[in-house]
């Protein structure tokens, strides 16, 4: 049990969290090619803005900031799950190769459909969860060791080194694309956030809104399987089910996530561990604060991207690794 200290802690850093998220969204809306003032982006808002106010805000601006916030919690959520079920603190959708299996299915998609058409946008994620969780399953048996589980450390090598080969493979197929279907797969790579309309985030809702519930309504089994073997099984927890489950409910968050925003690595394992450092380990408590987290992250990469070349821009992605890579060599050292 918490005590009122603790409750208070997690409400407060809840609270400062959402601020932050508000703040960077503000400044997202107000930044960029075609800017916009605070008291235009205001009287836009509640339907008094200009033409053009209109425009910049509903049709350019918006719909990227909320795949950015979508995509960021659908990462964040996906790798605490990660983390957990692996027991395993460098588990992240694009350091195991989850993502790197989803762009592949994404090459093999635009190879011989389109992705411009409204129906291909809610294709398009079923054929990066196919991929998703067809790497998954590769990393899943080659770290399964008989009567201990997934080995830690063979898990992120076995990630790391599939990662490489589903990248490798991607980039030798997207060579036979056309030059446009081959900048926009350059793109999708680097982490570009493509999604630019309200298309991409209707098609992302639905995973987002059903997941990510779903993950939290499993937060004392994620608290259980956190522990030892033994000490889950004694309290009734169906281990291999539940990890089975709660692994499609992670690689469908990371899939979907990427299907409509590019290969973004590091969100899934930056944001888990500072939502943990600040509320704690109990799943309820840190999974929202992560993916608040997740989302502020994203959004501020993909903002400073968008500032420091402009109109083309730094991919999202690039700004988070540079990031996240520091981070995770110093997590590999140290564990």
């Amino acid at each position: 049990m918490m005590n009122a200290r603790q409750i208070k802690k997690i409400r407060m850093t809840t609270f400062v969290a959402i601020l932050l998220l508000i703040a960077m969204f503000v400044i997202s809306v107000a930044t960029g090619f075609a800017s916009l003032s605070p008291a235009e982006l205001f009287r836009t808002l509640i339907g008094q803005g200009t033409p053009r106010e209109n425009l910049i805000l509903f049709e350019f601006r918006l719909p990227r900031i909320v795949v950015a916030i979508f995509t960021g919690m659908g990462l964040a959520v996906s790798g605490a799950i990660l983390q957990s079920i692996t027991k395993n603190p460098l588990s992240d959708p694009g350091i195991l190769g989850i993502n790197a299996g989803a762009g592949l299915m994404v090459v093999v998609y635009i190879m011989f459909f389109t992705v411009e058409t409204s129906s291909s946008l809610y294709i398009l994620p079923l054929f990066a969860l196919a991929g998703g969780m067809g790497t998954a399953a590769v990393i899943y048996i080659m770290s399964y060791i008989k009567g201990e589980g997934v080995e830690p450390t063979r898990l992120v090598l076995v990630g790391v080194g599939l990662a490489a080969a589903l990248y490798g493979a991607a980039l030798t197929l997207s060579t036979r694309l056309d030059m446009e279907d081959y900048s926009f797969m350059a793109n999708w790579m680097a982490g570009r956030i493509w999604g630019d309309d309200w298309t991409f985030v209707l098609s992302l809702l639905p995973w987002i809104l059903i997941l990510i519930p779903l993950t939290l309504y499993k937060s004392n089994v994620l608290n259980m399987l956190s522990f030892h073997e033994n000490v889950s099984i004694g309290v009734g927890v169906n281990t291999g089910r539940e990890r089975i489950v709660l692994l499609m409910i992670a690689v469908s968050l990371a899939s979907a996530s990427v299907a409509v925003s590019g290969g973004i690595a590091f969100v899934g394992l930056l944001a888990p561990h500072i939502a943990r450092s600040l509320v704690g380990p109990r799943h309820q408590s840190f999974l929202p604060v992560a993916a608040l987290i997740g989302s502020i992250l994203l959004l501020t990469a993909d903002t400073v991207g968008r500032v420091i070349l402009d109109p083309n821009g730094i991919p999202a992605g690039i700004i988070v690794t540079i990031i996240g890579a520091p981070y995770f060599m110093y997590l590999l050292a140290k564990k």
